[in-house]
């Protein structure tokens, strides 16, 4: 298994923060954003190599990162070239990126670089490998606000995905989607297909819809804690947290 972490953003809600910074490599406490991510990766025994893709701005200052990184799987950073929001990949765009520059032709975990959460990610595998199908998150969100501002998914009582709308105006549940999906190897393909229909190739999300009319696709639901680090307010909670 190859794990990719997005990092391409520029945070501009951040901002100034994140001017010159990647927010992944904002501090908590007294490690990144992107350290406590890692630490994560590298407890799952299944994942071989980790390959963060970044914008050409946040490249050199990841290249840097990457040489006082310990952990013990190989890190690649990878510049997707673009320089801003208008030129962008996307998500999407970033996974299918990597997955042609590196030639992976393997099952994949892709997570955001900026999100801290208080779970084992071998929770996850576990249930993937128990399914035998693409999985997902999803996690019990009360807040009607917080769930217009994410991923939105729907399912059924053997926990397969039946619907999932990104940031919607009516949430139908409150199983909000945090960024953490296992793809099979045969998904790649999927995901090809998916950019090459004209599909929108940004949050990671954007798939789900398509892909669950394609192949059986699950979710792993959980209630403990986990922060979207993506405003001030955000970024806040999650110092409180590390202090």
């Amino acid at each position: 298994m190859q794990c990719i972490l997005l990092a391409a953003g520029y945070a501009t809600r951040l901002y100034p923060l994140t001017e010159n910074l990647p927010k992944a490599l904002l501090m908590l406490g007294s490690k990144t954003i992107l350290d406590r991510v890692m630490e994560k990766i590298n407890e799952v025994d299944d994942v071989e190599n980790i390959y963060i893709v970044t914008n050409h701005r946040f490249a050199p200052q990841f290249e840097d990162w990457s040489k006082t990184y310990t952990g013990k799987k190989p890190v690649f950073v990878l510049d997707d070239m673009t320089t801003n929001n208008d030129n962008r990949l996307g998500a999407i765009g970033d996974m299918k990126f990597v997955i042609d520059k590196e030639n992976i032709d393997d099952e994949i975990l892709v997570m955001a670089s900026d999100n801290v959460f208080d779970f084992s990610l071998n929770e996850m595998v576990r249930l993937y490998r128990k399914t035998g199908c693409d999985l997902i998150s999803a996690h019990y969100v009360e807040d009607l606000c917080d769930l217009k501002q994410m991923g939105v998914v729907e399912l059924d009582d053997d926990g397969r995905v039946t619907g999932f709308t990104e940031k919607p105006a009516e949430p139908k549940t409150h199983w909000g989607a945090p960024p953490f999906y296992f793809y099979k190897k045969e998904t790649l393909a999927l995901i090809d297909r998916y950019l090459k229909e004209g599909n929108n190739p940004d949050a990671p999300g954007h798939l789900i819809p398509w892909l669950i009319t394609k192949t059986p696709v699950y979710a792993y639901t959980f209630d403990v804690m986990t922060i979207d680090i993506g405003t001030p307010k955000t970024y806040k909670e999650a110092q409180k947290l590390f202090d």
